[in-house]
């Protein structure tokens, strides 16, 4: 039985198959999850029966729900077949899409939808483990950024992908061989960059201030060798304050957390910057650790060098956030009042 291309075909409910059988094992695995979980979330969503005997999938229930589910299992599986796999975001984001279209009634071209994807598929970041593609405009021009400027700055609330992003880009630009190392900091604030109390060796120390780089490196690079380019520093994940003297040439250089930087940090951060190198400074504003006295390097930064025309600025917004949906709400409940908690 063949795959049906939602790209090129377009899906009305008559034409709507009953069952639908995928040729590839490795990705019907990662499409289904751990015991099927994929498929149970999305039979909650659309309130059908999903059935599975191998690789060939049967549904019942609703017409238009089939045709849903349709459409669903054929995007996720090719996002998995070109190397995008979809995490549970992924997923819901999907199924929310399809069924807001249904529900309003909006016959979208299928031309239309090839725009549209192929829109941010030019943008694409290639990793060795996947392929990071921007899932908002605010994605697309960061992306776009980060190419055409040696300094750029993603400022944002949580969520939205800046650093993910940023680290996507230093990967691809290391693989190709156009960085010789990567240079991941953030401010170590929580310790007030003052380690030596804390137990163990200087990593003992700060990977617990680092480990969402950490993170994040893993989506993008195997272990072994993660391990073999640290050993090597051509990777380098450090404090803040460990940067004070150096001159950074041939790097990707990505200051994290950059709100949590003082003035004179941020400073001293920026004027690393050497030959052939880029530099992304990311962070929240809204997410201040320092005391109240000490003045966030960031907001400085975007005052004094916003008229820079060789500088790249990037405003993330709460509806760009692509984490749980309930974390845009959140943050728009706690931006709208602010005054009442102060």
């Amino acid at each position: 039985m063949p795959k049906v291309d939602i790209v090129q075909k377009k899906f009305s409910y008559i034409e709507t198959p009953s069952e639908l059988e995928f040729p590839n094992n490795s990705v019907l695995a990662e499409l289904c999850g751990v015991g099927d979980i994929n498929i149970h979330v999305l039979e909650d969503k659309l309130g059908i029966q999903i059935s599975r005997r191998g690789n060939i999938f049967s549904f019942s229930g609703n017409k238009n729900a089939r045709a849903d589910a349709v459409i669903v299992l054929n995007k996720l599986y090719n996002n998995i077949e070109e190397g995008r796999s979809p995490d549970f975001n992924d997923l819901d984001v999907v199924i929310e899409g399809i069924l807001n279209k249904w529900q309003t009634k909006l016959e979208v071209p299928v031309n239309q939808v090839q725009e549209d994807q192929s829109h941010l598929k030019a943008f694409a970041i290639k990793t060795k483990k996947k392929l990071v593609e921007p899932r908002n405009t605010s994605q697309k021009e960061f992306s776009l950024n980060l190419l055409n400027y040696d300094l750029s700055f993603g400022i944002g609330p949580a969520g939205t992908g800046k650093t993910y992003i940023a680290i996507a880009f230093a990967v691809s630009m290391f693989l190709k061989g156009q960085v010789d190392r990567i240079v991941l900091t953030r401010p170590a604030v929580e310790a007030g960059e003052r380690l030596g109390f804390l137990p163990g060796d200087i990593k003992d120390k700060i990977d617990p201030y680092m480990q969402p780089l950490y993170d994040a490196l893993n989506d993008f690079l195997p272990g072994q060798q993660i391990s073999k380019m640290i050993e090597n520093k051509k990777i380098e994940i450090l404090p803040l304050a460990f940067m004070r003297g150096r001159t950074l040439s041939n790097a990707f250089i990505i200051l994290d957390e950059g709100q949590n930087a003082s003035s004179n940090q941020m400073k001293m951060f920026l004027t690393r910057l050497g030959k052939n190198s880029k530099a992304v400074v990311t962070g929240d504003l809204t997410q201040i650790d320092l005391p109240r006295e000490v003045q966030s390097g960031l907001t400085e930064a975007v005052v004094l060098l916003k008229k820079i025309k060789e500088i790249g600025f990037t405003q993330f917004l709460a509806r760009d956030v692509v984490r749980h949906k309930l974390v845009e709400k959140i943050i728009i409940a706690y931006d709208e009042n602010q005054d009442i908690c102060a």
